[in-house]
């Protein structure tokens, strides 16, 4: 199964977090992220490039998320060795394996999964596969649910050189490695919903005399109006949007009165359009999974909350009673996942619902999803903008992997600006080394050594550097270089393959290629990939974003069509800020002054626009879908991006396009972490010319608190004469 861009990422960051010093590594995922799939893909990936390496998943609940676990591996990765416990117990741990235990069948003596002699019989497992050289990994998958002192002292017994705590909602682990998937990233790729829209249109008060059939009503009224959107989806889709019930434990009484109201509208067991999932209970559950499963609503409790998949689940209507029940974050992960693993450019189908009366468990998903659980309203586009058109671009294909043709070029252009190279190899090396580069045959590590008297900073960089040397053993650290190919892989989305063939071309004198950087002895490319990986790693991400190597390059073709300001969308905003202005300037009707999330410079030139006489009108362009205005370029290494320009704005009648940066420090530096900025300024430029539009970027200067704005070459110093004070122009 391919892996989309945040994956491979994440992929890349696992492999890297296995070298660092800290024993615990962090591995946060939003639910419906694919972690699995990740978490999979790295253990293949590990596992090729060391020796003696176990893995050992350790998954939470009674249920059978092991097995499931399991199953994905076999089913994502092919010629592995995956076991179960009875596995273990009958074959003990060997290299390379990939064990998936449920928590329970060795923690819990009531748990007939081992009995006390089997118990010891699986700690011997663990100290036979110690003494014959094998190291264990630990993955803690949902590791919230299992951190007390009982899994503690499991844990203990592995030994672990790792320990991989997975989780949607981490508990803070000190001395830790965070390797975090981003929210928004996943939401950009397709894969989770866009918005979680909580007791929508409630008002500021609500009476009702049963907040069953109150919540209820509200959660059907919702399924009827998603099932018809998604009638209406072109081509038609199938998807019959799926209601969640949960209730608290031991709820037997609401259980019953859920059931009761429900068949007052017709949604019954008998009928099919009703399922159940609870301990004592199981009905109308085969297929219900399937994207047109007939059951438009389940019930379920608390513990249904981690590991089931449902990807049609849309709407989640959680009851209560006067008890205190423990807020789980996981619950909302049931109905965040895309059914179709891609967005409608419909907000409606893009959103999924909460209809709770549980102050408790709204102010925890506000708090565990924070700006991704904003109020949300709906506004709607004034009258008069509903004609405005711009042309929006929209990429031709969406692949995977990049091009290593255009990836090897552009690295030999890369480094001949860099570094001066060209094909005198013998130069080229005296430049390499000149600049850090280490040549040699033999595997140097680098550690520190003096005195420390005090533990301060300053005292550590006063250390000395020790480079550690070893000969190299093609044996052993030929999975060394092949981790290190396949992580550089990782920057440029390519497979390993063809990332080794990229630095066979460019170093080995024994494979043939015009552009030859170096010359080295396989050998020596063994030991010069290990050696320099850091250096290599970076001058990748480098070339990727450099304008200089190649200021734009010639798209081989893009969609264009028209872009329309969509009539209505969903806006988001801090309800909380004590000012709620409306900004009258702006093309929605009742858009606010809290609108978020917004940065810094967005709130800045927002109110700029506001308070200027200038500007008749300013729209706040989406910034992922194919329903926004973007401009299509591509990186140095030949795959197409899209940029999503923050605003459109009109002067006098003149259209000008705006993106907003990170500004600047009070003592100049920039704040701008988008490598990328200058290759989307090139290509604004591009767009504004070729639709004779103006515009340019805008950044906040802190030293004064004044918005500046870019239009001709970019320049990150703010002091160059590039940047004019915004009021001047616009």
């Amino acid at each position: 199964m391919g892996l989309v861009d945040f994956q491979i990422q994440a992929v890349g960051k696992l492999n890297e977090s296995m070298e660092d010093q800290n024993k615990e590594v962090i591995f946060k995922s939003p639910t419906g992220s694919g972690k699995t799939i990740m978490l999979t893909h790295f253990m293949s990936e590990y596992g090729k490039g060391h020796f003696g390496n176990v893995f050992v998943w350790l998954t939470p609940g009674k249920g059978d998320l092991e097995e499931q676990s399991k199953e994905k591996m076999d089913k994502y990765i092919y010629n592995i060795q995956t076991k179960l416990l009875p596995d273990v117990m009958a074959n003990g741990f060997v290299e390379n394996d990939s064990c998936f235990i449920n928590w329970e069948q060795i923690i819990m003596k009531g748990n007939n999964a081992m009995k006390e002699s089997e118990r010891a019989n699986f700690q011997e497992h663990i100290k036979r596969a110690q003494d014959n050289g094998l190291e264990f990994t630990i993955i803690v998958d949902e590791s919230h649910q299992n951190d007390t002192v009982k899994s503690d002292d499991i844990l203990s017994l592995f030994k672990p050189k790792k320990i991989i705590r997975t989780s949607a909602t981490p508990k803070n682990h000190s001395n830790a490695t965070l390797v975090e998937v981003k929210e928004e990233d996943v939401i950009a790729a397709g894969l989770i919903k866009k918005m979680l829209i909580i007791n929508e249109n409630f008002g500021h008060s609500v009476n009702v005399e049963s907040q069953v059939s109150f919540l209820l009503d509200k959660a059907l009224e919702k399924q009827e109006e998603l099932k018809v959107a998604f009638e209406n989806v072109k081509p038609k889709s199938i998807v019959n949007p799926l209601i969640v019930v949960q209730l608290p434990n031991n709820s037997e009484v609401l259980q019953d009165e859920v059931e009761r109201y429900l068949a007052t509208k017709d949604v019954t067991y008998e009928n099919g359009l009703l399922a159940v999932w609870l301990d004592k209970k199981k009905q109308n559950l085969e297929e219900i999974e399937e994207l047109d499963a007939k059951p438009i609503v389940i019930i379920i409790k608390q513990a249904v909350a981690t590991g089931w998949d449902c990807p049609r689940a849309h709407i989640l209507v959680k009851l209560r009673e006067n008890t205190s029940e423990t807020f789980e974050i996981q619950t909302i992960g049931r109905i965040r996942r895309m059914p179709e693993l891609k967005h409608y450019e419909n907000d409606l189908l893009d959103s999924c619902y909460l209809y709770t009366f549980d102050e408790k468990f709204t102010e925890g998903v506000k708090l565990h999803l924070r700006k991704g659980a904003l109020e949300a309203i709906k506004l709607f586009l004034k009258q008069e903008h509903r004609e405005f058109s711009l042309v929006s671009e929209q990429k031709t294909d969406v692949p995977v992997a990049n091009d290593p043709t255009e990836a090897l070029w552009t690295m030999v252009l890369y480094y001949e600006h860099a570094y001066g190279t060209s094909t005198r190899t013998i130069e080229n090396k005296i430049r390499l080394e000149a600049h850090g580069y280490k040549f040699s045959d033999m595997i140097v590590k680098n550690t520190y050594t003096g005195e420390v008297h005090k533990l301060t900073v300053q005292e550590f960089k006063n250390l000395a550097n020790v480079d550690m040397i070893e000969p190299l053993n093609t044996h052993k650290h030929g999975r060394e270089y092949h981790n290190r190919v396949g992580t550089l892989g990782v920057k440029l989305s390519l497979p390993y393959d063809q990332m080794n063939t990229i630095i066979r071309r460019l170093f080995d004198k024994n494979v043939s290629y015009d552009k030859k950087i170096l010359r080295l002895e396989t050998r020596e490319v063994y030991a010069f990939v290990i050696n320099n990986f850091k250096r290599l790693r970076e001058d990748i991400q480098k070339a990727m974003a450099s304008v200089t190597i190649q200021p734009t390059l010639n798209l081989p073709s893009v969609t264009e069509r028209p872009f329309f300001i969509p009539k209505e969308f969903l806006f988001t905003y801090d309800k909380k800020n004590k000012v709620q202005k409306v900004y009258d300037s702006n093309v929605y009707k009742g858009y606010l002054s809290s609108a978020e999330i917004r940065s810094d410079s967005e709130k800045t030139f927002e109110k700029y626009c506001e308070n200027s006489s200038s500007i008749d009108w300013i729209y706040k362009n989406g910034d992922k879908g194919n329903e926004y205005l973007s401009i299509v370029y591509l990186d140095n290494f030949g795959k197409q991006k899209s940029f999503y320009p923050d605003y459109v704005v009109s002067k006098g009648g003149e259209i000008w396009i705006i993106e907003t940066k990170g500004g600047f420090t009070r003592t100049g530096d920039s704040e701008d972490i988008d490598k990328f900025s200058p290759k989307k300024f090139e290509v604004l430029k591009r767009y504004l010319k070729k639709h004779k539009l103006k515009g340019g970027f805008v950044r906040k200067d802190k030293r004064n608190n004044e918005l500046f704005i870019c239009m001709n070459n970019y320049n990150d110093d703010i002091s160059s004469d590039e940047w004019q004070l915004l009021e001047d122009v616009l």
